[in-house]
């Protein structure tokens, strides 16, 4: 269903009121879920900025909302074509649902005990290509990695209990098994 009257300010509202009763990642992402879906077919927010991409990074963060304490983040990220980000970690429960053209999200095992720092061994357990109204929901430590094998920009609706430039989440070198400290660009 695609309620065109959905807004932004409708969305951070029952944001606020799911964080202020529920306690739990995975009822939050429960009842976030089909918010965020709600919001990304709407598209009462989006804009023609959102789009832009940082060429160095592949991918634009516009921030749409954030709390003073850094909660409850809301971005539009845009992917170029052919560029994605490597598999990474949120450190916060993320709720992305698609808005224009297919993402293909990868998720990750992490192997090790995560005993050592600096290093991780993951393996790929499963691909999905993701499109528009379609929701990915991660619990803090899930690991993902995203793509835009599309010849256009794309864009996705992202919602983190955090700013994830706040939570010291990593990001993982495969092929080097590392893990490093990731931190976006914003637009």
């Amino acid at each position: 269903m695609n309620d065109d009257n959905y807004s932004l300010d409708d969305y951070v509202g029952d944001l606020r009121d799911i964080a202020a009763n529920t306690r739990e990642d995975r009822e939050i992402i429960s009842k976030v879920r089909p918010l965020a879906r709600r919001l990304a077919l709407s598209k009462t927010w989006l804009k023609p900025e959102h789009y832009k991409c940082n060429q160095e990074q592949g991918f634009g963060v516009h921030l749409l909302h954030e709390e003073a304490d850094h909660t409850l983040a809301v971005f539009a990220v845009s992917w170029l074509p052919g560029r994605g980000a490597p598999p990474h970690n949120h450190g916060t429960w993320a709720v992305v649902s698609g808005v224009d053209g297919p993402e293909e999200n990868s998720f990750w095992d992490r192997l090790d005990d995560g005993s050592r720092e600096g290093y991780a061994e993951l393996s790929k357990r499963a691909a999905k290509a993701f499109v528009e109204g379609e929701v990915v929901a991660l619990e803090p430590d899930h690991i993902h990695s995203v793509m835009n094998h599309s010849d256009r920009v794309t864009v996705s609706l992202h919602t983190y209990g955090m700013h994830v430039n706040h939570t010291g989440r990593s990001q993982y070198d495969v092929e080097k098994n590392l893990e490093i400290p990731f931190k976006v660009i914003q637009q």
